[in-house]
């Protein structure tokens, strides 16, 4: 079955655009300005709300590649949506400039480290970057050599979106390359064995970037389930954004024509399953890390539950888990667009509080004890604008690209009628 190509009104797609954009250029102004005022509270500004956004990216790409190889009527119907998330990779390969730039630019007013010459500006969150501090403690002296190190993290950050770039590259061509009336009947096989490996690719590339990029703000503390962690969370980004968008389009054609409620059960039932995922792993974390008491260990939740950041984990542990936990097990609220469209933006909105809970605290705090208590900056808002304002304009160009539906698709009159 074939619909009619239908996108976006192009005129209104452009008028957000244009609004996104603008707002996103003046955030990035001002976190500019923030570099120069408060830069260590700038760049942790800038890295949360870089990697919400990059989670929204990398999670759809996953989501695409699992319906790939699953088959379901789920995946066909917000294919589309997935796919314009994930063709957002390389304008936010661009934005991580600025992070990186923080580890060859040296900070102001620092005077020469011990190697003659002042350390990068963004040792202010990354203390390893600082050879001064490694000289001073073993443990990351040991580290430094091995692993944590600037030039081998920027190495492994390039090659972490080489492989991003060249996996989306495949698989939104092979994807494409299906939506023709010539092939549209073809068993994708190949599409199946790249998606295979690049699931096992985003494994682990995921699990480099999230020991990298958050777990090394506290060079000190391990924990084995860290990279797992971010990547469930990551998808559940994804799917909650892909919710979110997929129900305000859905009264237009040709979404309105199989966005009904067995559709919106299972996706809702989807969410449901990464929810509980995510509160399983975040809860064993916590056990093993809390049973086992251990000095590395124990401060990363003591930093988290005084200070005023206890408030931020009971919302995670109310809002993140039980209340949605407890709304998905309707069918009712499943089947209902909008209460749904609700449940997916309190997770989404909760994905961003767990990252500002993960990423926020991990710095040495004021009173020389490694405990910070929660004061929100400036920079916490004008990041997000800047970031998500350019990230938004990208997506919404991206979704006007192709059909809101693959339209060739032979699984399309199943969707429609989908049981």
């Amino acid at each position: 079955m074939a619909t009619d190509a239908v996108t976006f009104d192009p005129v209104a797609v452009r008028r957000y655009q244009r609004s996104a954009v603008t707002a996103g250029a003046a955030g990035l102004v001002l976190c500019a300005l923030g570099w120069l005022v408060t830069p260590d509270q700038f760049f942790r500004s800038y890295l949360w709300a870089y990697c919400f956004f990059l989670g929204i990216a990398l999670g759809s790409m996953v989501l695409d590649m699992l319906q790939f190889q699953t088959g379901g009527v789920w995946g066909l119907v917000i294919r589309r949506i997935l796919e314009a998330s994930m063709r957002t990779l390389p304008v936010l390969a661009l934005l991580f400039l600025p992070i990186a730039a923080g580890f060859l630019i040296p900070a102001r007013g620092a005077g020469a480290g011990s190697a003659g010459h002042p350390p990068p500006a963004i040792s202010a969150i990354y203390i390893w970057a600082d050879p001064a501090v490694v000289e001073k403690d073993h443990a990351l002296e040991f580290k430094a050599h091995y692993y944590l190190n600037v030039p081998f993290f920027l190495a492994r950050a390039a090659a972490c979106f080489a492989v991003w770039l060249v996996v989306m590259y495949l698989v939104d061509r092979s994807s494409a390359a299906l939506d023709r009336p010539d092939v549209g009947d073809a068993e994708p096989r190949h599409l199946r064995m790249i998606s295979a490996a690049g699931l096992v690719l985003y494994g682990v590339t995921v699990t480099v970037m999230a020991v990298d990029w958050i777990m090394s703000l506290e060079p000190h503390w391990v924990s084995s389930i860290f990279g797992p962690l971010i990547g469930i969370g990551q998808v559940l980004n994804a799917l909650s954004f892909t919710v979110v968008v997929l129900v305000l389009a859905s009264d237009r054609p040709p979404l309105s024509a199989v966005v009904g409620r067995p559709i919106l059960r299972d996706l809702g039932g989807l969410m449901l399953t990464f929810v509980m995922v995510w509160a399983y792993m975040s809860f064993s974390q916590l056990l093993l890390i809390w049973s086992g008491n251990l000095p590395s260990e124990i401060p990363y939740y003591l930093r988290r539950t005084q200070g005023g950041w206890q408030a931020f984990a009971v919302a995670l542990a109310l809002f993140h888990f039980a209340l949605p936990f407890l709304l998905l097990l309707s069918f009712d609220i499943k089947r209902n667009r909008q209460t749904l469209l609700r449940v997916a933006v309190i997770v989404l909105a909760m994905r961003a509080v767990d990252l500002y809970w993960v990423i926020m605290p991990a710095h040495p705090g004021e009173d020389g004890l490694g405990y910070a208590p929660f004061v929100p900056s400036w920079t916490d808002v004008v990041a997000p604008v800047g970031v998500g304002g350019i990230w938004l304009a990208a997506f919404l160009g991206q979704l006007q690209r192709r059909p809101l539906m693959p339209t060739y698709d032979p699984r399309l009159a199943e969707a429609v009628h989908h049981e």
